[in-house]
């Protein structure tokens, strides 16, 4: 177990490299691993709390924002793609994109879809997210993705293709982390001459949200699919 002091010093030490947010993050979990051990820490603890107020005013809590992937983004990633030599790849690739896409799904959810969890209708397709970031009691959310009018970009044909070709029965159909989804859009970002430094795993998510207003969604319909429980973070895509 820890004490308010020691955790105020270690918050000091740590705001020298990292964002706000990381020391807020930090913080809740240092708390949560001391109620599971049966420690008590007491995180609002004034040697805590004033410590943080100060470090808030030194470092700001803006975040810069990554670019969300848009529609001409989007093509210009699956052109590349497309060029991959390696068939497997190529396929795993573009269906990870553009599921990722047309669901607004987190990067943790994209990993996580189970070959269990993926029913395919007339429509399109639905997907059953089981956990997500914002749903941490595991209720479990459905998003349906529709069929597109163009095939080229459809991700409900690149998912039937990618499990036909995989032969994947069960469990993750995206056998890789979540980081590794960030890497793969700043890979293949790069040689479509696009600065991938701009450019994360989150961006498939805000690119949909922003997407979708810019064609004129209500933002109502644009938190049933990426599960938002509020329109200011939605606001803050956009």
């Amino acid at each position: 177990p820890s004490e308010p002091k020691i955790l105020s010093l270690y918050l000091t030490h740590l705001s020298q490299t990292s964002k706000f947010s990381t020391l807020k993050r930090r913080l809740a979990s240092i708390s949560v691993i001391h109620k599971l051990s049966g420690h008590y820490i007491d995180t609002k603890h004034p040697m805590i709390t004033e410590n943080l107020m100060g470090i808030k005013r030194v470092k700001g809590t803006h975040q810069k924002a990554k670019k969300p992937i848009l529609i001409n983004e989007l093509k210009s990633i699956i052109k590349v793609i497309d060029n991959d030599k390696n068939e497997e790849k190529r396929s795993k690739n573009r269906t990870l994109i553009l599921v990722g896409f047309a669901g607004g799904f987190r990067r943790s959810e994209l990993v996580e879809i189970l070959f269990e969890d993926i029913d395919f209708v007339p429509e399109g397709v639905k997907i059953f997210v089981r956990r997500s970031k914002t749903d941490q009691s595991g209720e479990g959310m459905t998003k349906g993705i529709p069929y597109f009018s163009n095939p080229e970009y459809c991700p409900v044909v690149s998912l039937k293709n990618w499990l036909k070709k995989s032969e994947i029965k069960s469990g993750k159909i995206f056998d890789m982390s979540d980081k590794s989804v960030a890497l793969t859009i700043k890979k293949y970002a790069a040689i479509a001459g696009l600065d991938s430094r701009k450019y994360s795993g989150h961006s498939l998510r805000s690119g949909f949200a922003t997407s979708a207003a810019e064609l004129g969604a209500e933002e109502r319909s644009i938190m049933a699919m990426t599960g938002h429980k509020t329109t200011q973070m939605v606001r803050r895509y956009i």
